[in-house]
């Protein structure tokens, strides 16, 4: 009898596990069919008209981002709710808590499974992801991307232009530089990893700016996305005497940020990507120059309305859209 309790305990401990890989705020007895779930009420008060038609209050989407605790996509999840109370349908919010495919992999085979209509997703491995996605629109989930695509077709893509707007940042750093009377030198970059289709078109563009001038770009070094990861590179960095240092994402810019802190040394230019709290504060303290600061709340809204166009019928031609960026400074 023993045996048998330890056994079907074993059992659910493993289940339990298995669902954790795709969670968010929720506690875990409750995420089996809606991990790290935020929806919005049907119904809501309609604050602008929709660009697609109000859908049935039953009509599930799926929101999967990189994963639930960057600014980010806590921002582009704001965005997606509004749009979804406008139109009157559910949007859950089932992201990891951390980016890693195989958990990414599992939320897709997850919403597939709970009846979601449509997936909104920002891609963290572009090829990881899609068996899945081929799965799902194979049975007929409609499939719509934020900020990061795979290399599966879909109904539709928001994201910044990454690849001008890392030239941007690349542009910024030379001017700072050269006003600092800098004209060589080298220049560290810290990107998530070499798969994430936004950010490696972030870090060509950062790095097609200094085509033809003086300074060192030296080898890519990966942190995953995380702020302490980040900050490690970075500080290995500045030990090797770098100039500017240039962070691919949130977490990436932070670490960045935090390693010209530690260093003492203000003259590095350090140059980011994203907006949050801690990266404004960075730049006002005046340990990052600056960073470019995307729309994630316009790419969730407009996921949103693609989702719902599209179960409506509409075709949508795959079309690829500019949600922007602007550059914030001090």
């Amino acid at each position: 009898m023993k045996k048998r309790l330890f056994a079907l305990l074993s059992c659910v401990v493993l289940a339990a596990s298995s669902i954790a890989g795709c969670s968010g705020s929720k506690p875990a007895e409750t995420q089996a069919a809606a991990p790290a779930e935020t929806t919005a009420a049907a119904g809501a008060e309609t604050t602008k008209a929709p660009e697609a038609a109000p859908a049935s209050g039953d009509t599930k989407i799926a929101l999967i981002t990189m994963d639930s605790i960057d600014q980010h996509w806590v921002t582009l999840n704001e965005g997606a709710q509004k749009a979804a109370g406008e139109l009157g349908v559910t949007v859950t919010f089932m992201s990891p808590n951390t980016k890693d495919d195989a958990q990414q992999i599992e939320c897709v085979n997850n919403a597939v499974a709970g009846g979601y209509k449509a997936i909104i997703v920002a891609a963290n491995g572009p090829d990881a992801i899609s068996s899945a996605l081929k799965e799902a629109a194979s049975s007929g989930v409609k499939i719509v991307y934020v900020d990061s695509p795979a290399n599966v077709d879909a109904e539709a893509t928001f994201s910044t232009d990454n690849e001008a707007a890392g030239k941007t940042a690349g542009e910024e750093m030379i001017k700072a530089l050269e006003a600092a009377g800098v004209t060589s030198g080298k220049i560290g970059i810290v990107n998530v990893n070499a798969a994430t289709d936004s950010t490696v078109k972030r870090e060509n563009g950062f790095r097609s700016a200094f085509e033809g001038k003086g300074y060192e770009l030296m080898e890519t070094q990966y942190g995953e996305g995380d702020a302490a990861k980040s900050q490690t590179i970075a500080e290995n960095y500045i030990t090797q005497g770098v100039v500017g240092i240039f962070g691919c994402n949130e977490g990436s810019t932070t670490g960045t940020g935090n390693a010209i802190k530690a260093s003492g040394n203000s003259a590095i230019i350090g140059v980011g990507f994203d907006k949050s709290d801690a990266i404004m504060n960075l730049i006002n303290d005046g340990f990052l120059l600056c960073t470019m600061a995307q729309n994630p709340d316009v790419m969730g809204a407009e996921g949103v309305k693609a989702a719902v166009a599209a179960l409506e019928g509409q075709s949508l031609g795959g079309k690829v859209q500019d949600t922007g960026v602007s550059v914030l400074k001090k």
